[in-house]
């Protein structure tokens, strides 16, 4: 008997044996989230009758989701703390939501400041089979490819610096929705194969490039992080000696003293816009107007899915102008505080700090340990980035929440957890 067939606390059957019923569900929930991930990205390169994607997409998550939520939390504080956020969020929708044609139209066909981020953390109650968790990665590479492909078509947009933000545009909403999770594939490299492992990392290497082209600081460092953390990853696992860690560490001076001679020789070039943008202050204005709009109440409650503040002279031909007022902040966690207020933020923290804490200390595998630095990153990147948003990247958080709640995943040993995401497993698809 292995190990993966001793080990009986994750399961109440059978660790490896898959529901026939509960997979196709699965199956069809992932395929219309593909489906409408890829269609909002193809949207913003002028392919507006995209929206029938969209829309069949939505169907069919809606059909999966019914199937295969279970309405059972472990985890007592977690029970508590969910249904508390659940309620507050159905709240800030309701206190936004306008039946008007063109209000549901960018409610549910707009993937990042519609309303379906709020229903993102119901994934949470999805079953908890690690076996399940395949599917993500294969949805993981699905987009990842699709990145692949938008990049080598919209190259010219993508490269030329000096467009009217088309190029900008198509850079941030394809890397954000479909390049980020590459990231989860990273710090999970032990359960990934190689051919994964180059796909992830391609589109990671390549989207900091492009970041460095069109100076968008964000995600650059969004990027760096996933590498730094495969790098911890990496040392945490192998139980590098030290010797190899001053090996590592002469390597990366090496590459990074490469890189700064490149960026030197080409900062007027290649490079001119990062140059000409690394001290650029291009927040202090539009918060500024941001926490002299909001009263204290505001701060508290927040103004609602559709909350605006004052901010006139920015983004006057943009979507998210209205006569002097913005809907959208580009600072995550002040974005979540217009809408929501800090109760918000505060029921969020109280969700995914103990969260961080259970994953790193309180396990005994690569796989928890990964999650909980996936939430820890989406945390700090609520501040140069929104992340609040209806993507596999935010997706990603809230299944990471569950594995670090679940005391079973957490005590699994490394090995049942690598044969449970590699094994062929009967009825996975």
């Amino acid at each position: 008997m292995n190990q993966l067939q001793a080990f009986d606390g994750y399961s109440m059957v059978d660790p490896v044996y898959v529901d026939k019923k509960l997979s196709t569900l699965l199956n069809i929930f992932w395929l219309g989230f593909t489906l409408y991930a890829t269609a909002f990205s193809l949207y913003a390169t002028g392919g507006h009758s995209l929206y029938r994607i969209e829309a069949l997409g939505l169907l069919l998550m809606l059909v999966g989701t019914i199937g295969a939520v279970q309405l059972k939390i472990e985890n007592k504080y977690l029970r508590v703390t969910y249904i508390l956020y659940c309620l507050w969020s159905l709240i800030v929708i309701a206190r936004g939501f306008a039946l008007d044609y063109d209000f549901l139209y960018n409610s549910f066909f707009d993937a990042w400041y519609g309303v379906l981020p709020y229903f993102v953390p119901i994934v949470l109650l999805f079953p908890k089979n690690l076996v399940y968790l395949r599917k993500v990665f294969i949805v993981i590479v699905i987009l990842a490819l699709v990145y692949l492909v938008c990049v080598l078509k919209y190259r010219g947009q993508l490269e030329d610096v000096t467009d009217d933000g088309k190029g900008q545009d198509l850079m941030e909403i394809f890397s954000k929705t479909l390049a980020a999770p590459c990231g989860f594939l990273v710090i999970t490299y032990i359960y990934q194969s190689n051919v994964r492992r180059l796909i992830a990392f391609t589109a990671i290497l390549l989207t900091l490039l492009l970041a460095l082209l069109r100076a968008r600081r964000g995600i650059a460092f969004m990027n760096v992080t996933y590498l730094l953390c495969f790098c911890g990853m990496y040392l945490i696992f192998n139980r590098v000696r030290f010797s190899a860690i001053v090996v590592a560490l002469f390597v990366v001076g090496l590459v990074s003293f490469g890189g700064f001679t490149l960026y030197q020789e080409h900062k007027h070039g290649a490079f001119s816009l990062i140059t000409s943008r690394i001290n650029e202050d291009t927040r202090s204005y539009v918060e500024e107007s941001f926490y002299d709009d909001l009263t204290t109440t505001d701060w508290i409650f927040g103004k609602g899915m559709s909350g605006q503040y004052f901010c006139p002279g920015v983004d006057e031909n943009g979507d998210a102008y209205t006569g002097g007022y913005r809907t959208v902040i580009e600072t995550g966690y002040l974005n979540l505080i217009l809408k929501g207020g800090i109760i918000s933020i505060a029921l969020i923290l109280l969700i995914m700090l103990p969260a961080i804490i259970k994953g790193f200390f309180q396990s005994k595998n690569l796989l928890s340990k990964a999650a909980a630095t996936w939430i820890l990153l989406w945390v700090v990147d609520l501040y140069p980035a929104t992340v609040h948003t209806f993507t596999l990247n935010y997706v990603l958080v809230w299944l990471s929440v569950g594995i670090c709640y679940s005391k079973a995943i957490r005590e699994m040993p490394e090995q049942v957890v690598k044969e449970m995401l590699s094994r062929k497993v009967k009825n996975f698809l």
